[in-house]
């Protein structure tokens, strides 16, 4: 049987084309992703992560999982709420971004309990109802087959557990929308080439923003895998969302 096709960025490939080609994204952008992210969202994207975990509400001795983990800003901030009895699992499919996690964790003298987990988020390797959060940013996007990893999320969450997911998604006003447009693929793709020496990498991320499914159609493929009370939050006038679900 033939590999099914899926998108990368405008383009049509293969999914296991999609997954090899996102890798090298990452692998190429690891180094300099902190710096450019900070950069391109002229360091708000710090403000809508801490918004995140402010709502997620983690509490003392949770277990939670910080899916797509990268260089782990949720992480260090979910460390610091679940305490010395509770636990964050970072799991990210890249080796180099799961590199630069650990030395900045490191850093922060934040991996007292913290573990790291290189696995694919449509296939997590841990038994069902395992976590009492999972949270997810600027990750989903990426993922081949978003389904598979909602499924999972869900399947690994405790009961009365949530599931959030924060994520570039469709600006609101037409205004926002044209200026957002030319920021991402006139000078989105300039910064890559003059910061991390990769403008192909930077147009795939515009690119995967805007075929990442709007608010409410996430919103939907959430209840599609079993979560309730399925709600989302726009910032910055839609140019991110934060998306929540829970297994009840």
């Amino acid at each position: 049987m033939s590999d099914p096709e899926t998108h990368f960025g405008y383009q049509r490939v293969s999914e296991r084309e999609k997954a090899a080609r996102v890798r090298g994204v990452f692998d190429s952008v690891a180094g300099r992703y902190d710096l450019m992210n900070d950069l391109m969202s002229l360091g708000m994207h710090r403000l809508w992560k801490r918004i995140a975990v402010f709502i997620a509400g983690a509490r003392p001795g949770d277990r939670v999982l910080d899916l797509a983990g990268g260089s782990g800003d949720l992480t260090r901030l979910l460390s610091r709420d679940v305490g010395a009895q509770g636990e964050v699992v970072i799991l990210d499919i890249n080796r180099s971004m799961l590199d630069v996690g650990r030395d900045r964790l490191l850093d922060a003298g934040a991996l007292d309990n913290v573990r790291f987990v290189q696995a694919d988020a449509e296939a997590l390797p841990f038994p069902d109802r395992s976590f009492n959060l999972i949270t997810m940013a600027f990750g989903l996007r990426n993922v081949t087959r978003k389904e598979r990893a909602l499924a999972e999320m869900y399947r690994v969450l405790k009961p009365s557990g949530t599931a959030q997911v924060l994520e570039f998604s469709q600006v609101s006003s037409p205004v926002l929308s044209k200026i957002y447009d030319a920021y991402s693929f006139k000078l989105l793709p300039r910064l890559g080439q003059l910061i991390a020496k990769d403008e192909a990498s930077y147009r795939y991320l515009a690119e995967s923003i805007r075929m990442h499914p709007p608010q409410e159609e996430l919103a939907a493929m959430m209840r599609a895998a079993g979560l309730e009370r399925c709600r989302y939050l726009n910032l910055l006038g839609g140019v991110v969302a934060l998306h929540s679900g829970m297994r009840l």
